[in-house]
């Protein structure tokens, strides 16, 4: 994919891109200078305050700091990093074919953007089809990069009113909180040998980001002041295989703002459900006993009740109340079923064994983690151990990551075994006339020192070697309580102390853990957070990207009393690799860390 530079002639505007002007004709802006910290410092209390005001239901005050916040230039430096350094989607281009790279060129985009006077018109999305797990495809609609630019705006603005309304177990596309909180919460309800709610509505909507009524999720807007701006990425329409099509419904699965947009869809399910609560302390959303618990992430959810008849009357109740959304049951895969028949719900099976409740990796994850690890084994044939090592590492840690808080040791440990026979055959295919004692000698050893095992897999020349997935230590995942965000100054104290606790850091080496600490956690290039509170991973594939998005460098300009470039170099910093990608890219002279070749071992 090449970049497209933003050029003067751009349709965006007409601006010299060679002289980005933010304050002045002299203020010019250099991208690599930005101070990120007091921009993330504004939005934040600026999303705090409409959070606030929503909380009180001062709506012309809410009305008032999104316009600020619409208007504020480091929200739209923060737009513009999110959707060109961090996002995954961010070499992937639209309809207009430009993805932008350089820093020049996100300085210029910054601008235009910050600088338009006149409403933009939006652009259709580029209708693109990924593979689902079942053999289907789902949709994906890519906006052109200034919409995501501007949807990012716009979501900085929106969500905290909403932050401050959402129900309390709503789990997805939420600051600080995930899939894990939602299994969580099943566990929290249903635990015990004798527990009230052992019948599972266990419901799957059809197409949900697709059939989204406009005229009804725009009016849960209300009058936000960006409401024509999204009425205008809800008709945009999509482009497939150069076609164009109108869209009367939904909402693209691929732009920034839906997921917000679906969550404002389905908000109130849990009182349409019949879902009541209590206040008991600061958590302030036990159920009333007897109520059903609804249990949602983004468009999965399940609904625990008490016998089966009452979780057939909230499924006709939700039927009816999905329908003026637009919305509809899929009734091949929604179900009514009994804890001890059991369902699998975001990758994980629940079921009570013996009167025992036990979450575990669903027999669905188990075989793609096989399937997945089986052709990674097998493409890099040819190449070195440092390579399969390389492909593997990020693979194992981010599905033992997602599933360290509940019943896998076993799974762990047979995954490993499984994984030994592939490396195994790997490297006798790569080595067909040594013997095996020559094979063993070359590729396996203990090359984890702090673990006493012979039979790790991996490279003499670099000492980088394969984890296992049994190495990675199961915590119970600790609940976010009740209506808890982190849009909430008052909580302020909470978020950062729940950051810090042992069992909320992410299972890594010794040596990248000593860093965390030693750096508390954040990027040396940039002073972010390199592990968001307000944007956890979601899936096992985005814990891999995260593993695969911390790199190890030297820091050249600190004083060291090592010189040899040892794993334990005193030099060592962790960075983003977007921080990394900028920090490289600088001209020479200028304060920047090198990065080492062993990388994140």
């Amino acid at each position: 994919m090449m970049t497209t530079r933003l050029e003067p002639k751009d349709k965006l505007d007409t601006v010299a891109a060679s002289a980005v002007v933010v304050n002045g004709p002299e203020d010019v802006l250099d991208w690599h200078a930005i101070d990120w910290r007091a921009c993330e410092g504004h939005v934040r209390r600026l999303r705090q305050r409409i959070f606030t005001a929503s909380q009180a239901q001062d709506h012309k005050r809410v009305r008032n700091l999104q316009k600020l916040m619409l208007r504020s230039r480091s929200n739209t430096l923060l737009a513009v990093r999110r959707v060109t350094e961090v996002n995954a989607g961010r070499l992937t281009a639209g309809v207009d074919g430009r993805i932008v790279l350089d820093g020049q060129d996100k300085a210029a985009l910054a601008d235009v953007i910050q600088r338009r006077q006149q409403p933009w018109q939006a652009r259709p999305v580029k209708r693109v089809s990924i593979p689902k797990a079942d053999g289907r495809r789902r949709p994906l609609g890519i906006p052109v990069i200034v919409d995501r630019v501007l949807q990012a705006r716009v979501t900085a603005a929106l969500e905290p009113e909403w932050e401050a309304r959402f129900e309390p177990r709503s789990y997805g596309f939420r600051p600080g909180r995930s899939c894990l909180d939602a299994i969580q919460a099943i566990f929290s309800t249903v635990k015990g040998r004798n527990p009230v709610r052992r019948w599972v509505l266990d419901a799957d909507l059809k197409a949900a980001f697709d059939r989204i009524d406009h005229s009804h999720l725009l009016g849960q807007l209300g009058g936000f002041p960006a409401r024509e701006q999204v009425a205008d990425w809800l008709t945009a329409g999509v482009v497939e295989q150069g076609r164009f099509t109108p869209t009367e419904e939904g909402t693209p699965q691929g732009g920034v703002v839906s997921p917000l947009l679906l969550n404002v869809a389905l908000h109130g399910m849990e009182h349409a459900a019949g879902v009541r609560y209590r206040t008991v302390g600061s958590d302030g959303a036990a159920s009333v006993p007897g109520s059903p618990v609804l249990i949602r992430y983004a468009d999965d959810f399940v609904v625990l009740c008490r016998t089966r008849n009452e979780a057939m009357q909230v499924r006709a109740r939700l039927a009816a109340w999905l329908t003026p959304r637009g919305l509809a049951f899929n009734e091949d895969k929604t179900r009514v079923v009994d804890l001890d028949e059991g369902y699998d719900f975001l990758g994980f099976n629940v079921r009570r064994y013996r009167g025992l409740l036990l979450i575990k990796p669903s027999k669905t994850a188990v075989r793609r983690i096989r399937e997945r690890l089986r052709t990674e084994v097998r493409a890099p044939r040819g190449s070195n151990a440092a390579a399969v090592i390389a492909r593997l590492n990020p693979i194992i840690r981010g599905w033992a990551a997602y599933y360290r808080t509940v019943v896998s040791s076993e799974i762990f440990t047979m995954l490993d075994q499984y994984l030994w026979k592939l490396v195994y055959k790997w490297a006798r295919h790569s080595h067909p006339n040594k013997p095996t004692s020559w094979v063993v000698a070359r590729y396996f050893g203990m090359f984890n020192r702090s673990r006493q095992n012979k039979w790790v897999f991996g490279d003499r020349d670099s000492g980088a070697y394969l984890q296992k997935f049994a190495w990675t230590r199961i915590v119970r995942h600790q609940l976010v309580p009740g209506t808890a965000s982190l849009d909430d100054a008052a909580l302020a104290d909470y978020w950062n102390t729940r950051r810090r606790r042992p069992r909320m850091q992410p299972p890594v080496d010794r040596t990248t853990q000593q860093l965390l600490d030693s750096q508390q956690g954040r990027c040396h290039y940039c002073g972010e957070f390199l592990l968001h509170s307000d944007r956890p991973p979601q899936t096992p594939r985005e814990w891999e990207q995260w593993y695969g998005g911390l790199r190890k460098a030297v820091d050249h300009n600190a004083i060291s009393l090592r010189q040899d470039g040892s794993p334990h170099d005193p030099r060592l910093r962790l960075l983003h690799t977007h921080c990394h990608r900028r920090a490289t890219g600088k001209t020479a002279g200028q304060n920047t860390a090198r990065q080492r070749p062993t990388g994140l071992a």
